[in-house]
């Protein structure tokens, strides 16, 4: 994995320009020719950690054929009226979703729906989760393709990260990166934007060493 090219999605990602609209969905949209990226914001209001505790499974019939978190694909559905064009759009042949924390969950959400629509594209599509809470319950007949090309980047011992519990049936998926040893930070210092930062340097710097 090319931690330095992580490390520069996770910075953009803390640094876009977000726009936020119903249900407390933040997003922001970058075009750069036939690329488009799909950046989604951190947990930034009340509004947004009432979604994060909303963990009813629910049918997510739009995405896939699957149950998923009730309060993120609420605020996902908020958001996809305003980029649906963007995705939909010939004349874009890959696209990079990015989220932090809540984001990442509404990232993994975005890939599974690109999976969906963009069929045409779907080799040229992948989805990045740093922090990333649990969002899927139950099995997924097709798991293992349609989040094939996403990756979950957390550092270990991240507490957000283990939430909602599997004894609610909900499980990861996608391809899984841990930065950083366990029991280096406390399971809220882990999730910190800094420590991501930090152990994403590092893991870069630590490749670049090896290949030398």
């Amino acid at each position: 994995m090319d931690f330095e090219l992580l490390s520069q999605l996770f910075e953009s990602c803390l640094d876009a320009d977000y726009r936020e609209v119903e249900d407390g969905g933040s997003f922001a949209v970058v075009r750069d020719g036939e690329l488009l990226y799909l950046f989604f914001e951190k947990s930034s209001g009340g509004e947004d950690w009432k979604n994060n505790l909303s963990y009813r499974a629910i049918d997510c019939d739009c995405e896939g054929e699957f149950y998923c978190h009730e309060g993120f694909l609420r605020v996902w559905r908020s958001v996809l009226p305003y980029i649906e064009r963007q995705i939909q759009s010939p004349s874009v042949r890959r696209i990079v979703s990015v989220g932090y924390s809540h984001g990442a969950a509404l990232a993994l959400l975005c890939h599974s729906y690109i999976y969906s629509v963009r069929s045409d594209i779907r080799q040229d599509c992948y989805g990045f989760g740093f922090g990333c809470p649990r969002v899927i319950w139950g099995r997924v007949r097709d798991a293992g393709e349609r989040w094939a090309q996403f990756y979950r980047i957390s550092v270990a011992g991240d507490i957000v990260t283990g939430l909602p519990p599997k004894l609610f049936g909900y499980r990861h998926v996608g391809e899984a990166i841990t930065l950083g040893k366990k029991g280096k930070y406390s399971g809220i210092d882990a999730h910190r934007p800094e420590i991501y930062s930090s152990e994403l340097d590092k893991a870069a710097n630590d490749l670049t060493k090896r290949q030398k």
